[in-house]
């Protein structure tokens, strides 16, 4: 399968500061989508891949620094470059504690621009096979039975098969046939690969909250 294509997703009313950013973006070969406002893009959707958004702070309806505390609100991953001509430094300490990569004012150089939107599409790229990964994760975790799972998490946290055995009421014998089918379910190459699995599961803070 090919990579999926990044996009650059601008948001300005400023029809020649959009087109300006778009003809950028182009120019080094990056795919871009240009709005004029939040809802414009809202209606259109997230295109599919990696993504940052270069967004004004100031915006006709949705401001761009209300557009990022929504974002943040609903849990939406989205790299945030600001862009501004009007910029002050509560507004910008505003936009860099809300998570944004860079926070530019008006006129910026190009190259600083791009610098911005190559770590912001980095890191949604890396978010993107995070998750990816995780998914798979989670689609080999639903095929363990309930005992197979209460096992993975015990020994995650570090039990000994007599003790596990102890606590769930088997013999050890039973124990070991349960942890060799999780490791090979889970596709586990070492017990300190099956514990990173639970982590990322939260197996183990679960397990220990119900001791």
């Amino acid at each position: 399968m090919t990579e999926a294509i990044a996009t650059v997703i601008v948001i300005d009313d400023d029809p020649a500061v959009r087109e300006s950013i778009g003809g950028l973006l182009r120019s080094v070969g990056l795919q871009a989508k240009l709005f004029t406002s939040v809802d414009e893009f809202l209606k259109a959707g997230r295109p599919d891949g990696p993504a940052c958004l270069v967004l004004d702070v100031r915006l006709p309806g949705r401001s761009g620094l209300d557009f990022q505390r929504e974002i943040a609100a609903a849990n939406i991953q989205l790299p945030i470059i600001f862009v501004t001509g009007y910029g002050d430094i509560p507004m910008s300490v505003r936009a860099m504690k809300g998570g944004a990569i860079e926070f530019l004012t008006k006129p910026f150089r190009d190259q600083d621009l791009l610098d911005a939107i190559q770590l912001g599409l980095a890191r949604d790229r890396a978010w993107l096979e995070n998750e990816k990964a995780l998914a798979g994760l989670r689609a080999r975790f639903e095929t363990l039975t309930p005992r197979e799972r209460e096992v993975m998490a015990l020994v995650a946290a570090g039990r000994l098969n007599k003790q596990i055995a102890y606590e769930i009421g088997v013999s050890e014998i039973t124990v070991k046939v349960h942890r060799g089918q999780v490791m090979r379910k889970m596709q586990a190459a070492s017990l300190p690969d099956l514990a990173r699995m639970a982590d990322s599961l939260n197996l183990t803070g679960e397990k220990s909250q119900s001791c």
